[in-house]
């Protein structure tokens, strides 16, 4: 009798790596977690290893379906594909950035426009005919603004001004100090500045800031108003490029800024998509992006519907049969 054709799919991402084993029937065989994938600041040989420590079997898959922070350029695709490849998983590897797990998760079609906003912010569409739409996501560097990291670096900044008296008066300052229990931004600064303090725990204010400008700080709130307007416009250029602006299109919104479902944000989203991209479904991702990367993997495989329909009952069990 012939076994069941297995895929591996990961969904790699900033702070977690998720796994899962998958029969081309839809069972979910195995999970397993791991740390965070950041081949760009690891190299792609340790980000792999990451993958592999999280392995919750042995032996060799007929597919993997890795969906991967850091996988913003088809030459770091390609060099995370033969990574993978020389560890003996499988032959057949296909890597992509982890931004098509979460559209693939989300939406209820292989098709749409996906906006993550969890550390940092990207977004990718597809067309009905395949065809893509994303970006370089490379930081300030290729244009991008916000998400967790680069919200919170915003709020520092502008919590610094307000205490030295070079910008307006805001919670920010009080935010900062709170949080990281110093007596002022200042410490803060110097902490991060002399490397005693990981700049990355920065995120951790994003919750804070969301909330001081649903309590009305007006320098809170002008930047959550800039946060929407960013996932608004990423999604926007996405349904243009492929041209979907006039056409009914999912929006999948995922990470941990938009699942939060912050009351000011969201309504800001509503706003923002109703005069932008009325034609715009938004769907806020609430099921692990790992699904997306083995839906993707058994779409490899030529799997039938029913199987996708039991793996996304697995990870949704609400979801219609």
């Amino acid at each position: 009798m012939r076994r069941a054709r297995l895929v591996l799919a990961v969904d790699g991402g900033n702070s977690k790596t998720d796994l899962a084993v998958v029969s081309e029937d839809g069972e979910v065989l195995a999970t397993g977690r791991s740390g965070a994938f950041a081949p760009q600041r690891d190299g792609a040989a340790a980000a792999v290893d990451v993958v592999e420590r999280a392995l919750p079997s042995g032996g060799v898959f007929d597919h993997v379906s890795a969906c991967l922070a850091g996988a913003d350029l088809p030459m770091e695709e390609e060099a995370l594909a033969g990574e993978f490849a020389a560890r003996s998983f499988c032959g057949d590897v296909v890597v992509r950035n982890d931004t098509f797990a979460l559209l693939r998760a989300g939406a209820s079609a292989a098709w749409g426009v996906a906006v993550v906003c969890g550390a940092g912010i990207n977004a990718v569409g597809v067309s009905p005919t395949g065809a893509v739409a994303r970006f370089p996501a490379l930081g300030r560097l290729s244009g991008d603004w916000g998400g967790g990291q680069g919200l919170a670096e915003e709020a520092l900044w502008h919590a610094a001004r307000a205490e030295d008296g070079r910008g307006a008066p805001t919670a920010l300052t009080g935010l900062v100090t709170s949080h990281f229990g110093t007596a002022t931004v200042e410490e803060l600064v110097l902490e991060v500045h002399f490397g005693r303090l990981d700049e990355e725990r920065l995120h951790e204010l994003a919750p804070g800031v969301l909330a001081a400008a649903g309590d009305g700080d007006a320098v809170a709130r002008a930047l959550v108003e800039r946060q929407a307007e960013e996932v608004t416009v990423l999604a926007e250029v996405c349904l243009r490029r492929l041209g979907l602006l006039e056409t009914p299109s999912e929006v999948v919104l995922g990470g941990g800024l938009l699942t939060a479902r912050d009351p000011l944000l969201t309504s800001l989203l509503d706003a923002g998509f109703a005069l932008r991209a009325p034609r715009a479904k938004l769907v806020v991702c609430d099921v692990p992006p790992v699904l997306g990367a083995a839906l993707l993997g058994l779409e490899r495989l030529r799997a039938p519907e029913s199987a996708k329909a039991r793996l996304r009952a697995h990870y949704d069990p609400s979801a219609p049969p």
